[in-house]
């Protein structure tokens, strides 16, 4: 079994949507949850400690780990095996942070990259002893499953502990360090966990969680370069390289070396105001909510987002952001606006979440038919412009 004991310089995490997108509804989102649409990371609690993870369920009966068993999806559909003969990746140590994953060919924007079923999820609550839940759960795996879970490093390791002895405590760093939003619980998925960090435009990967097939979906948010490191982002990727740096070395063990954080101080400087300068459109925009601005402000929010992002090479979440575009256009019966608005929202769910996903259809009938939406002429008529 491989030493467990080494320290990790990654770890997975949110979408995002947040950065990391998750797949829950179909349905436009109600106007007064705009904010939330952005949040990045989730805090999640197991008796005092905190799971922090993108952002990512088995469901079953053990009296031992609650409601949660492996067997429940052990007899579920497994995902399709073509691309562990033709991945357009492979893996390989990479100078400075452990193992990644390197694109073994041109990779298309859009190009679905990792379709994985967790090995093991738990609930994001539980009165159950974290160690003694998770410890019980990685127990049940196949000696296979195993040697892929103790084959991810982690961080923040009791020193006081044993990891040769203290077999349940690994277990859980490890659960800790790794772990990714899955619906309403958090799961390991050791293909995913391979996927380095990078904060604003470094990454280019982004991942949603898809309940109804109960897998976790990985896509290109950009064109990737043969040889260029996949990379996602592990929380909130607009927030200024101070606080992007202190925010990872606490919780994840390495201080970021990506190209955004690696930028000379004059141009990290300029990045840190434009994403100053998202954040507060992001917020102004979402007062759109509770009518503190006009639909026409709301989305010169939108097109000042936009373009900042433009600017910064910032490209996640865009999928949301036009839908959400779409909500206020719908909301003022604009009918031109909601039409634009739906497609370009369309167009970016389908490089974030894939063309197959819920909420491309639900912005292709919208686009089609824009009093299909569920906020249609909810406000005052009102034209306020699209894209």
């Amino acid at each position: 079994m491989p030493d467990a004991r080494r320290r990790r310089t990654k770890a997975t995490v949110k979408p995002q949507v947040e950065n990391q997108q998750e797949n829950s509804s179909s349905a436009p989102p109600a106007s007064h949850s705009l904010l939330m649409r952005y949040v990045a990371l989730i805090m999640v609690s197991m008796i005092g400690l905190v799971l922090w993870l993108l952002f990512i369920q088995r469901s079953g009966g053990d009296s031992g780990f609650g409601s949660f068993k492996l067997g429940a999806l052990r007899g579920a559909k497994a995902p399709a095996r073509d691309d562990m003969h033709k991945s357009p990746f492979f893996v390989a140590d990479i100078p400075g942070k452990g193992m990644g994953l390197l694109a073994s060919r041109k990779i298309k924007q859009g190009e679905l990259l990792v379709r994985e079923m967790p090995l093991f999820v738990v609930p994001r609550e539980t009165t159950s002893s974290p160690s003694e839940l998770v410890g019980g759960l990685v127990a049940q795996l196949s000696k296979k499953e195993q040697e892929a879970f103790f084959n991810l490093s982690y961080v923040n390791f009791p020193n006081h502990l044993d990891p040769d002895r203290d077999r349940n405590e690994v277990a859980l760093a490890i659960f800790q360090t790794n772990a990714v939003g899955a619906g309403d619980n958090v799961g390991i998925f050791p293909r995913m966990a391979r996927l380095n960090h990078g904060c604003s435009s470094a990454f280019n990967a982004v991942y949603s969680w898809r309940e109804k097939e109960r897998a976790l979906y990985v896509y290109a948010l950009r064109s990737i370069n043969q040889g260029e490191e996949l990379l996602t982002s592990y929380g909130n990727a607009r927030q200024p390289r101070r606080e992007r740096r202190a925010r990872l070395a606490e919780h994840y063990g390495f201080e970021c070396q990506c190209r955004v954080c690696s930028m000379a101080e004059e141009e990290s400087q300029a990045s840190d105001r434009r994403l100053e300068a998202i954040n507060g459109a992001y917020e102004r925009f979402a007062s759109w909510g509770q009518g503190h601005i006009s639909g026409t402000d709301a989305i010169a929010q939108v097109r000042k987002i936009w373009r900042l992002e433009d600017e910064e090479g910032y490209w996640s979440e865009r999928g949301s952001l036009a839908a959400d575009a779409t909500l206020v256009a719908a909301s003022h019966s604009d009918v031109l606006a909601t039409q634009q608005w739906a497609e370009l929202a369309a167009e970016w769910y389908a490089y974030e979440l894939g063309g197959d996903s819920e909420q491309v259809a639900a912005m292709r009938a919208v686009a089609a038919d824009g009093t299909r939406h569920a906020r249609w002429k909810s406000r005052g008529g009102l034209v306020v412009g699209g894209p």
